[in-house]
């Protein structure tokens, strides 16, 4: 029986290497700065096409949070040529979907089509780029739309200010503080001249990236490309400094309080490096580790052993410039939130004082090998992929190289990290309450 599961667990790793195919692809620059990434695959008759404009939420000034989130749904709202409230109805009448997401570094549009609507997926998103109606109708309908928003997602959902509480624990200077949605006041506080002036400084074609993937004719979609994008005119160079953080190194711990919840939740904070540093995709190797799946290290332990808490985990919350790692968890019964964070430091100490076992560092290898493969499984994945190594990672060539990174690390490397970033004293404590305790 040990000689078989040794054989299909080898027959599985040969399975992820074969199919961790070479992704193909043709990159170029139009004269006004935008870069353009092709790959074709006509294997199914369907074509993704996605602009990525390198602007997030930390793009904006003191008092006017929030624009790269707003302006995600603003874009939507019509161009010169494409009649406000029309995009979903053009969209889906021919058999195609869209959708677009905000970070704090970038935001993401696409749309899909069958491949014979190709040039339509192009000359929408030129549109949106070179001819957007942004007039005070559709900044009002847009500000009360993401103040929905943020109330549904954030302000009374459960545990739905946990990200901001973190962000604002972590960071006192770099706009990382602030969240990527905004506050209600800066929306409430921007006017048409801010929004235009935000939309002309980072909408442009040199502080984007163009993906068009799938079932294309290379020939024939530079082309369509040139027509409907080369005369887009170039706008000026975006220049970010934005301030650095002093290094965490003395604990702080943080209080804050949720009317949404009944159960309290704990959580360790670290500030750690952004998503290009070779330490950060170490430390996505240590979340995974201690939290991923039934059989991680703190779930094993503090859900399933000792029966001390409802969730745990261990995120890596990557970003540009810094990022923010967590360690979390909701405790069962009477167990204090000072237990737990004992309980979580035991296993974070393990991982500084002790070499993971040889076994548990080919299970991470495994399941990133997995992670890798199917990230670049589907045409939309591919998109995705080239837009972000490009533009965030300045290395579009990551999307077949990225798993030579995770197959590097090792067992020394991770250990070695943890004691650089994971330390006690290099920590924020959070305590996240229910609001009835605040009396307590």
């Amino acid at each position: 029986m040990k000689r078989n599961f040794y054989m299909v667990l080898l027959a599985s790793i040969a399975f992820v290497a074969i199919n961790a195919q070479e992704v193909i692809y043709e990159e170029y620059d139009l004269d006004n700065g935008l870069h353009v990434i092709l790959h074709q695959d006509n294997t199914a008759p369907v074509a993704t096409t996605a602009v990525m404009y390198h602007v997030g939420g930390k793009d904006r000034t003191e008092g006017r949070t929030g624009f790269a989130h707003f302006f995600e749904h603003l874009l939507f709202e019509g161009t010169e040529n494409i009649e406000t409230g029309t995009w979903r109805e053009i969209v889906s009448s021919r058999g195609g979907t869209f959708n677009a997401n905000t970070s704090q570094d970038r935001t993401y549009y696409y749309v899909i089509f069958p491949s014979n609507n190709l040039q339509l997926g192009l000359w929408m998103e030129s549109e949106r780029m070179l001819h957007p109606i942004i007039d005070q109708k559709g900044v009002d309908t847009q500000q009360e739309v993401v103040k929905e928003e943020k109330r549904l997602n954030y302000d009374n959902r459960p545990y739905g200010q946990l990200i901001t509480v973190l962000g604002k624990s972590l960071f006192e200077v770099h706009p990382y503080k602030d969240p990527n949605i905004g506050y209600m006041k800066d929306l409430d506080a921007a006017t048409l001249a801010d929004v235009i002036a935000y939309n002309k400084m980072y909408y442009v074609p040199n502080n984007a990236v163009l993906i068009v993937a799938g079932d294309i004719d290379i020939p024939e979609t530079k082309k369509m490309v040139s027509d409907y994008f080369a005369e887009i005119p170039r706008g000026e160079d975006v220049v970010r400094n934005y301030p650095n953080e002093t290094p965490i190194t003395v604990e702080e711990k943080v209080t804050t309080y949720d009317a949404n919840i009944q159960i309290p939740a704990v959580g360790i904070a670290y500030r750690i490096p952004g998503f290009r540093d070779r330490d950060a995709y170490v430390l996505n190797m240590i979340s995974t580790y201690l939290s991923d799946g039934k059989s991680s290290k703190l779930y094993k332990k503090i859900v399933d052993e000792q029966k001390q808490g409802l969730q745990v985990g261990a995120i890596n919350l990557d970003q540009e410039d810094y990022g923010m790692y967590l360690v979390y968890a909701l405790p069962v019964g009477e167990t204090s939130l000072d237990v737990l964070v004992s309980e979580m430091e035991e296993e974070i100490s393990k991982v500084r004082s002790e070499l993971i076992s040889e076994n548990d560092h080919q299970k991470l290898q495994n399941k990133f090998e997995n992670n890798f493969v199917n990230s670049n499984s589907s045409i939309e994945g591919i998109a995705n992929s080239l837009a972000r190594n490009y533009l965030l990672y300045g290395d579009t060539e990551l999307i077949n190289k990225e798993i030579d990174i995770y197959r590097s690390i090792t067992r020394e490397e991770i250990q070695s990290v943890a004691n650089k970033y994971l330390n006690t004293n290099q920590r924020v404590i959070i305590n996240y309450l229910p609001k009835e305790n605040i009396d307590n």
